[in-house]
């Protein structure tokens, strides 16, 4: 039987190999999926729907022993790894094309301890997953916006959250990791244990391993938190993103204030403010009381919301298997060149799925000490990006150059830099921006724990 060009690739040609594979496959505790397996075209899918990829074998792990099996494989036969555990990548690369997915969706334990406010979480489990067992318990930690992303890429990356400003991102309230590395060990680190790889992964992504298990510093939160929402009409965008700008700068770090450029059913544009007060309910109507009496707004919303229900908000927004595209960049402030780029971009936008994001960033994110972990950027005030989305591959060329057009507008008035967990594809430089000053010491740490670049479908860091 002639086998599939990609279980030849992973086999390096040579059949003789497929008993190799075969021991993999007995020794896994978790499950081996191939081409020719009947699971094969639902396993090899990830969030992004435009991201299409043929891997020569998926590998679903059930415990840190079988992550180790099949990096061992994988380094054996010369084959690329990609590394996936929510598969939220915009770009798609924790699939690849021929070689192996090492897939850790299926680890998602989680214990937290209430008394000592710890919650120790397998890495394939995602954030409305962890928020709901971590809020049992009146606790709480920085975990994104979406229910659906993984925890690990997001604290790899960084993590933004609407508890950032008052708690510091994913990877600032992270005090222990277990990680696979690329000689297939198993290590656990901290601040104590492997000091300089517990540094790396607060912020450098996948480039060091595989992050087995996280363990977060937890804080009181909720059940409820007060939020304001407010929707103004295109014509009053520009009074409303001046507002904003001002408005946000000054907030204290409890309240986090997130706007965004959208189009609503009936096609029209509008400029949304939404602000949540990390506390007591009863005492964030002051905070609020500002963004609630700016203006006009066609809609507007104040209530004591769960934390659960926030943090779920946008999941349907978001579903799996459309297809996406951004491109983002940080600012200090929304001049009035940004907001004449920003209004004159999005009133091109080619459908009415199509978004401009400005997620707020600064307060407690910005006081954490630079030396604390790789990632840079804490002086941003503001992550901008253009959110295209769509279903039909036909569009795939106008949505993806109207997202390009518009961060190319905005970029003379950002700060050059980027959040790693938004980049695409998009070079070595931009990697570097992601890193500033401590990319150099992110490349020795690499070549000290990974000097093959094996883990380098990633926002690569090539050992230095």
């Amino acid at each position: 039987m002639e086998l599939p060009r990609q279980i030849d690739a992973l086999l390096g040609q040579s059949h003789s190999s497929g008993a190799a594979l075969e021991q993999l496959r007995q020794g896994l505790r978790g499950e081996l999926v191939l081409p020719t397996d009947a699971a094969y075209d639902q396993a090899r899918r990830v969030w992004n729907g435009a991201i299409d990829r043929r891997p020569a074998a998926i590998v679903f792990c059930a415990d840190s022993g079988d992550v180790a099996r099949a990096v061992t494989y994988a380094r054996s036969q010369g084959c690329v790894v990609a590394v996936r555990s929510g598969g939220h990548n915009v770009a798609g690369l924790s699939v690849c094309d021929d070689g192996m997915v090492i897939d850790l969706s299926r680890m998602k334990k989680i214990a937290v301890d209430p008394a000592r406010r710890i919650a120790r979480a397998e890495a394939g489990l995602n954030l409305g997953k962890f928020d709901a067992a971590t809020q049992a318990h009146g606790l709480a930690t920085t975990m994104g916006v979406n229910g659906d992303t993984g925890i690990a890429g997001l604290t790899l990356g960084g993590g933004f959250g609407k508890l950032g400003r008052k708690h510091g991102l994913s990877c600032d309230n992270l005090v222990a990791a277990d990680i696979v590395t690329a000689d297939g060990r198993l290590l656990r680190t901290s601040e104590a244990e492997h000091s300089d790889l517990f540094w790396a992964l607060r912020g450098g992504g996948g480039n060091f391993g595989i992050v087995t298990a996280f363990e977060y510093r937890l804080h009181p939160l909720g059940p409820d938190l007060l939020v304001g929402s407010v929707l103004h009409a295109y014509d009053h965008a520009r009074e409303a993103m001046r507002f904003y700008d001002k408005f946000s700068r000054d907030a204290p770090d409890e309240l986090s204030v997130d706007a965004a450029l959208v189009t609503l059913p009936s096609g029209d544009r509008a400029f949304s403010i939404s602000a949540c007060h990390v506390g007591a309910p009863e005492a964030g109507d002051a905070v609020i009381a500002p963004l609630m009496a700016f203006g006009s707004p066609i809609e507007s919303r104040l209530q004591a919301v769960p934390y659960l229900q926030i943090q779920s908000a946008a999941d349907s927004l978001f579903p799996r298997g459309r297809r996406y595209y951004w491109k983002a960049q940080f600012l200090r402030e929304i001049s009035d060149g940004a907001i004449d780029a920003l209004l004159n971009s999005y009133a091109q936008a080619p459908n009415r799925s199509s978004l401009l994001v400005l997620q707020q960033v600064g307060g407690a994110i910005a006081r954490v000490p630079a030396s604390h972990s790789p990632y840079a950027n804490r002086d941003a005030a503001l992550d901008c990006f253009p959110i295209a989305i769509w279903d039909d591959p036909a569009d795939d060329e106008v949505n993806i150059r109207w997202a390009r057009d518009l961060w190319n507008a905005v970029r003379p008035f950002s700060t050059g830099g980027v959040y790693a967990n938004n980049l695409g594809d998009e070079g070595d430089e931009r990697v570097r921006e992601a890193y500033g000053a401590d990319f150099a010491r992110l490349a020795a740490i690499k070549k000290q724990y990974d000097p093959t670049n094996f883990f380098r479908l990633n926002q690569n860091i090539r050992p230095g």
